[in-house]
C-alpha cells in the first residue's frame, strides 16, 4: 500500500520550484534505484540554538520558517524549527539537555549537518536492504501516527557522525502533501513567524538541493565511495583530481556520486599533498579531524535576483579578482545573463559540452571554518564548475590566510 502512494505521488505533475528531475516516474525510480529513493525528504542541521539560527537562515537566506517542535508542543528533549523554500526542507534542532547528542556535536564540530534524509516509498525496506548491504545501524524503524496520518522513519550511519534518514510518508503526512505545506511530522505544530510575510515579499528564489558535499580525511575518499556504491547503490558521476583541483599551494581531490535515479548527488572531497594546508584539511582541522557534510548547494532558476537579494541581506559571499572575468569569457563565451550584471555581482560561470552554469560560495555561516553553502544556477551544465576550481581555490587560500590556517 505504501508503494501505491508513493506511484501516485512521485508521478504527479512538479511545481517549478521541484527538482525538474523528480520527474522520473515511479516505476524508473523502482528500476533503476535498488532502495527507491525518491528525493532528499529534508536536511537536518544540529545548533547551539534552534531558535537563533531559524531567525538567521529565515533572514539571510530567505527560508519561510513554518512548523516547530519544543516545550510548548510537548516535547521534553529537543527543539527544531522547520524551514522551506521551494523544494528545500531543513529541520534546525538544538537539545534540551547535556545529554542529548545535539549537546555532544556542538561541543566537538559546532553548528552542522547531522541528517541528510531520503524520502523513499517503504522506510523499512530500504533500511533492512542497507543493513543487508553492510550500514551501521543508527536507529531502527519506528512509526509515528495520529489522526492525519503516518510516518515511518530509520537511520543508517554514513561518514563521520553524519547518517542518513529514510522516510516514508501515508496520507497527510505524504511527500505531495508536505510540499503544498503540510506537517512535516507529528507533534510539529505551525508557526506565523515574523518573517514570512517579508521574505513572500522579497523572495531569493531558492528551489531546490542540487547537491550536499562531504569533506573526509586522507586515503578515505574510495573508502567512502565504495561505501556508497555497496551499501545504497550509488555510482560514480564524475571524477576530479589533484590536477583538476589545485594552485601552487593547495590540491584536492573529489569524486561525485549519484543515486541509482540520478536524481541526489554527493561529491566526496579528499585533502591531496600540496606545499599548503588545503580547504578540505582546513575543515577537518576545525571538524576535530571527523568528516562531514562541508556545504551545500541551492538551485536557482535566476542567480543575478538571487544573488542580488541575498547580497541585500547579508550573507558573505567569496569575492574573485577582478582579473577572473578578463579570462572567463573566451572559456565560457556568450550567455543568457548580462555579463556586466555577473560581474558586478561577483558570480563564477563555466561551460561544459552539455551547457554552462552559474554558481557563487558563501563563506563558513559560523565562526569555525566548516559548513558553508553554494547558490547555483545550470543552463543545460551537469558538471560543477571544473573550470572555476583554480579560481576559487585560490580564493579559498586568501581566506585561508586571513584566518592564520595557512
Amino acid at each position: 500500500m505504501v508503494v501505491l502512494e508513493g506511484l501516485e505521488e512521485i508521478s504527479m505533475p512538479q511545481k517549478t520550484d521541484v527538482n525538474p528531475k523528480t520527474v522520473l516516474n515511479a516505476v524508473e525510480v523502482i528500476t533503476t534505484d535498488p532502495l527507491h529513493l525518491i528525493d532528499v525528504d529534508h536536511v537536518q542541521l544540529y545548533v547551539g540554538n534552534a531558535k537563533q539560527a531559524a531567525f538567521y537562515y529565515a533572514y539571510t537566506f530567505g527560508f519561510q520558517v513554518t512548523q516547530f517542535d519544543d516545550l510548548t508542543t510537548g516535547n521534553r528533549k529537543e527543539a527544531s524549527y522547520l524551514l522551506t523554500q521551494g523544494n528545500i526542507r531543513l529541520i534546525i534542532t538544538t537539545g534540551l539537555g547535556k545529554d542529548h547528542p545535539a549537546q555532544r556535536h556542538i561541543n566537538l564540530f559546532g553548528d552542522g549537518v547531522k541528517d541528510i534524509a531520503f524520502t523513499v516509498f517503504d522506510a523499512e525496506r530500504a533500511f533492512n536492504k542497507a543493513v543487508e548491504n553492510g550500514a551501521e545501524v543508527d536507529y531502527e524503524p519506528y512509526k509515528t501516527t495520529d489522526e492525519h496520518g503516518e510516518v515511518v522513519r530509520a537511520s543508517i550511519k554514513t561518514y563521520g557522525e553524519v547518517v542518513h534518514s529514510f522516510v516514508s510518508r501515508s496520507g497527510g503526512y505524504a511527500l505531495s502533501e508536505v510540499k503544498q505545506g503540510g506537517m512535516i511530522f507529528p507533534g510539529f505544530t505551525e508557526i506565523n513567524h515574523p518573517l514570512n510575510q517579508f521574505n513572500k515579499d522579497n523572495p531569493c528564489g531558492l528551489k531546490f538541493i542540487d547537491h550536499c558535499v562531504g569533506n573526509v580525511g586522507i586515503d578515505q575518499m574510495n573508502n567512502t565511495v565504495e561505501w556508497y556504491e555497496k551499501i545504497l547503490g550509488f555510482s560514480m558521476f564524475k571524477h576530479f583530481d589533484d590536477d583538476d583541483i589545485s594552485t601552487e599551494y593547495s590540491a584536492l581531490m573529489s569524486k561525485v556520486m549519484s543515486s541509482g535515479g540520478g536524481l541526489i548527488k554527493f561529491p566526496i572531497n579528499e585533502p591531496a599533498e600540496g606545499k599548503r594546508k588545503s580547504q578540505i584539511q582546513e575543515y577537518l582541522d576545525w571538524h576535530n579531524d571527523t568528516a562531514g557534510v562541508q556545504h551545500i548547494a541551492f538551485r536557482t532558476d535566476d542567480a543575478i535576483a538571487s544573488i542580488r537579494e541575498l547580497r541585500k541581506r547579508g550573507v558573505n559571499f567569496l569575492r574573485l579578482p577582478d582579473t577572473y572575468y578578463e579570462l572567463v569569457w573566451d572559456r565560457v563565451g556568450d550567455i543568457e545573463e548580462e555579463k556586466k550584471l555577473i560581474q558586478e555581482l561577483g558570480i563564477l560561470v563555466d561551460r561544459d559540452d552539455q551547457g554552462y552554469l552559474l554558481q557563487l560560495f558563501t563563506r563558513p555561516v559560523q565562526d569555525r571554518p566548516t559548513l558553508f553553502f553554494e547558490i547555483i544556477c545550470r543552463r543545460g551544465s551537469q558538471s560543477f564548475g571544473k573550470g572555476n576550481f583554480k579560481a576559487l581555490f585560490e580564493a579559498l587560500e586568501l581566506e585561508q590566510e586571513r584566518r592564520g590556517n595557512f
